[in-house]
């Protein structure tokens, strides 16, 4: 394998790898949100260049947003705030909800931006959300179909890896506890989306005219959606 780095306007950094298996060429990131090209090894490397060149639009759209380490009093949900707490009696990285508070207490000699205290305060961050959640939301659904006249059998409150929520033929609602994260409008949005789901498991005409009769101007929010992410976000 042979690799070199180049700089595009408008795109950074670009690693391109010519590898002796490959026969076609590649578009991917990293995990620092770096364009990365493998293609086949008999290619110039201004092959490559110029295929991320002609696909700019494309990698400014998809690139991964950069990762963000949380802080100390960072917002998390609707109501958690985040301590990074540095403690001379703790030999290791603890963290526990107190209240409303995601409390992370780690040895005097360790970074807060170290990976095990980001660690434990990311999955502090999801207990505080799915405490939210599952707090929240079913009587959030409840109020909602009762309003809009939807009948579901039951609600369940889980973490998701890409879906903000489903519903299935048994008409069972399952929400993503990410949702705590959106704004109130966009989390209505979801639920009335899948209370749609208990009378039509389509996406058809008739679909969107009981979700538009619940939701003024549903399709219209659904792109207010697309810039959120299912995973931890702090503020």
């Amino acid at each position: 394998m042979s690799a070199k780095i180049f700089e595009i306007n408008g795109i950074g950094a670009v690693n391109i790898y010519k590898r002796h298996g490959s026969r076609t060429i590649r578009l991917s990131f990293d995990d620092k949100g770096q364009v990365r090209i493998n293609m086949p090894y008999w290619l110039p490397y201004q092959a490559g260049v110029k295929f991320a060149y002609e696909r700019s639009d494309w990698i400014s759209k998809h690139r991964p947003t950069a990762h963000k380490n949380m802080q100390d009093n960072d917002k998390i949900g609707k109501a958690h705030r985040l301590v990074l707490l540095p403690d001379s009696l703790v030999k290791s990285v603890q963290v526990r909800l107190k209240d409303t508070q995601i409390v992370v207490k780690y040895p005097e000699g360790l970074s807060k931006n170290s990976e095990g205290v980001q660690k434990a305060a990311e999955r502090g961050a999801k207990k505080a959300l799915m405490q939210e959640a599952a707090h929240l939301l079913p009587q959030r659904l409840n109020d909602l179909a009762l309003k809009n006249s939807f009948n579901y059998k039951s609600v369940s409150v889980k973490q998701l890896k890409s879906k903000w929520g489903s519903c299935n033929q048994s008409h069972e609602i399952t929400l993503n506890y990410y949702l705590m994260q959106l704004p109130w409008q966009l989390i209505d949005y979801v639920l009335l989306h899948e209370l749609a789901h208990t009378e039509h498991l389509n996406h058809s005409t008739a679909f969107w005219d009981r979700f538009e009769q619940a939701l003024p101007g549903a399709k219209r929010i659904r792109k207010d959606l697309k810039p959120f992410k299912t995973t931890v976000i702090a503020s």
